[in-house]
């Protein structure tokens, strides 16, 4: 007897436990992951709640609105509303993804992702019984965004008018101030009317899907700048040179040889650039120096230094969902992890995290949480909320590292050789790394830039995926020059 009952009081112990383990994994949940789930489209009380809720307006950053609600009365004397776009096409274009749209054909805009103020969830009780006790249709909160929709509707422009480009160009822009975190742009090409957005629905080019936030590519040479800072924390390895003879042969049967670009081996045509250091071979975007850089470093050091900027972390940002980063897997051979050394072999990021990159060098070594929310405010006017700035991680500390990665960009930019030359300001010290992504069955690589003026008086940063175009130094880098010059044309 005595031992039945003590295996039931353990019995009892363990079950309470696990019962008690459960209660704490869902507040965990709740606490991570609510707001995620209370925006998405499959919240059924969501969306009878917000019939009932005159949503706020939306504005940039210079109080340009770009969504209020059309308020009406129908025949029962019931408040209706619409939600009402500029009349500006360009501009709707310019900030759909960003914002959303109420068929949330758009995940994870700001629409349906701060639903919780623009449809008065956030509201006191005190607010909601004022409301009640008025017979008022209760209002939701207004928000004031980072973005600056001038640039965002410039760029549309800009992309539009480049005549090198496709007229069905697919890519993303992301404009950030690499010292707060705020997000100016958050653009995906093609994009669509929202006013008109059942006509997309079977268009090839998926105008819905947001490729700067959730579009997962190849980096190419941009990754440089993670397996450099890799480099660089390496006694052995920073000092070093390297010989370029256009092939690096990572076998013998030559089934995995390595080249630069320009390199034809079918053509019986090879660029090589000879004997040069790592700053060097930063500049000129060298494979094969690189390549070999990152199979001496090896995959787990890679690999660790590439976790420090963020890969393989779960994105648990406030205003902005964000797919994840990821770094290949493990047991690789010696080619997979030299072409990972040179952005390829698995490696994905989306063009959000590879400004988040650009943005910790310029900021010192600390990457900034981005964000898109700079207010929220009731209808009475009150500020309910105001979004300051949060550091996500700190990749780098080391001094030396940091004035090295950003000597090694200023050089892609504007010296002689440099991968980066299109991005280059007269008057700016402009930074930058190019990138062409090879992807499996394109014609042409995906076209990469991401930089940062380093200056504290215009601290911006961005990142620019272009693809099935060509190079990034062709494609993408004068369209960071013409981002640059617009931001620093309003400087005082």
């Amino acid at each position: 007897m005595k031992s039945l009952r003590a295996n039931i009081w353990k019995i009892a112990i363990l079950l309470t436990a696990l019962f008690i383990l459960l209660i704490a994994y869902g507040a965990y949940s709740l606490t991570t992951y609510g707001s995620r789930w209370f925006s998405t489209s499959a919240n059924t009380y969501l969306r009878s709640a917000k019939q009932n809720v005159i949503p706020g307006d939306v504005q940039d950053v210079n109080g340009v609105t770009l969504l209020t609600a059309n308020v009406a009365e129908d025949e029962n004397g019931e408040t209706t509303w619409s939600r009402v776009w500029p009349a500006d096409q360009t501009l709707r274009q310019s900030v759909v993804h960003v914002l959303g749209d109420s068929q949330n054909n758009v995940s994870n805009g700001v629409e349906a992702f701060m639903a919780n103020y623009l449809y008065g969830f956030e509201a006191t009780f005190p607010e909601r019984l004022g409301s009640f006790l008025s017979g008022q249709t209760r209002r939701g909160d207004s928000l004031t965004l980072t973005i600056d929709s001038a640039l965002c509707r410039q760029i549309t422009e800009w992309i539009a008018q480049d005549e090198a480009l496709p007229d069905d160009v697919r890519g993303a822009v992301v404009v950030m101030n690499w010292q707060t975190g705020a997000v100016l742009a958050e653009m995906s090409f093609p994009s669509f009317d929202p006013l008109s957005s059942r006509s997309y629905r079977n268009d090839a080019g998926q105008p819905y899907f947001n490729r700067a936030i959730q579009g997962k590519y190849a980096p190419g040479s941009t990754f440089k700048i993670v397996t450099a800072a890799g480099i660089l924390a390496s006694p052995e390895l920073r000092s070093q040179s390297f010989t370029c003879s256009g092939i690096l042969r990572m076998d013998a049967s030559g089934a995995h040889d390595i080249t630069d670009a320009g390199t034809r081996l079918a053509e019986g045509q090879v660029v090589s650039h000879g004997q040069l250091d790592l700053q060097t071979a930063f500049r000129v975007s060298c494979n094969n120096a690189f390549a070999y850089a990152a199979w001496q470093l090896g995959d787990e050091q890679l690999k660790k230094t590439a976790q420090a900027f963020g890969f393989d972390d779960n994105f648990l940002f406030r205003d902005i969902v964000l797919e994840n980063s990821a770094y290949p897997g493990a047991d690789r051979s010696d080619w997979e992890i030299a072409m990972t050394g040179i952005g390829q072999s698995g490696l994905l990021l989306t063009p959000m995290h590879l400004c988040l990159i650009a943005s910790a060098i310029a900021n010192n070594g600390v990457m900034m949480e981005p964000r898109l929310l700079e207010r929220a405010e009731t209808a009475a006017g009150a500020e309910r909320l105001h979004f300051t700035s949060a550091v996500y991680r700190t990749p780098l500390t080391d001094p030396d590292t940091i004035h090295s990665l950003r000597s090694y960009m200023y050089d892609v930019v504007n010296t002689a050789g440099g991968t980066g030359r299109a991005a280059s300001l007269i008057g700016w010290r402009v930074c930058g790394k190019t990138g062409s992504a090879e992807i499996d069955g394109q014609e042409n690589t995906n076209a990469w830039f991401t930089g940062f003026i380093d200056s504290e008086k215009a601290p911006y940063s961005v990142a620019i995926l272009l693809e099935d175009v060509g190079g990034g130094g062709t494609y993408a880098a004068p369209l960071a020059q013409k981002i640059f010059k617009y931001l620093t044309a309003q400087v005082k």
